[in-house]
């Protein structure tokens, strides 16, 4: 995915806290077969606004994708495993293609 944008830090806090690479972000955006949910909480509004979803990678992971969609980016801004209750909202509020 040549649109997706991670910064050097965001890559090495991936790596080193969640274990996930760009690779394992790419196959999520691919694998995925519900919608993007908008981050409304308060403390973490921005401009243009926050997206997430929770897909599987290749190898079966669940994995919670945080990004920020400007101008044809894609701009990563976290990744790692969703805990039940982001699962179960996101289960619960995106819808199914």
């Amino acid at each position: 995915m040549q649109n997706l944008v991670i910064s050097p830090e965001t890559q090495r806090k991936l790596e080193l806290k969640h274990g996930i690479s760009r690779s394992d972000v790419e196959q999520c955006f691919l694998n995925r077969t519900r919608s993007y949910l908008l981050d409304n909480r308060l403390d973490h509004l921005t401009e243009p606004p926050t997206e997430w979803f929770i897909s599987e990678n290749n190898r079966g992971i669940l994995i919670k994708v945080v990004f920020v969609f400007d101008s044809g980016l894609i701009y990563l801004k976290s990744a790692f495993l969703p805990n039940s209750t982001e699962i179960r909202i996101y289960n619960t509020i995106s819808l199914t293609y």
